[in-house]
């Protein structure tokens, strides 16, 4: 009993975890004016539309103010395995920098 609460514990935490790493990303791409859903579309063009990317673009999430440095989201991309999220974020950096 005590090993499924905590399993249940530790996908609560990644769902937390997850659900922060997608409103850095949402609030990095509003801090750039981009279109969060392009990227990720550009980035996983054979995956469906992302529900918890929806979710969290719908929110209010009191991030407005959060301003997310470009080192920072590739880490969080990257710690998160979304490397081909994270190589799409690097192109946009590459880009805004000119």
């Amino acid at each position: 009993m005590e090993f499924k609460n905590i399993d249940e514990q530790v996908i609560q935490k990644y769902k937390e975890d997850e659900t922060l790493m997608v409103r850095l990303f949402v609030q990095w791409c509003a801090n750039h004016d981009l279109d969060s859903q392009t990227l990720y579309q550009k980035a996983y063009p054979a995956q469906p539309l992302n529900v918890l990317l929806e979710e969290v673009i719908e929110s209010d999430d009191g991030f407005d103010e959060l301003h997310i440095d470009n080192e920072t989201m590739l880490d969080v991309l990257q710690m998160f395995g979304n490397d081909d999220l994270a190589f799409v974020v690097a192109d946009e950096i590459q880009r805004l920098k000119k």
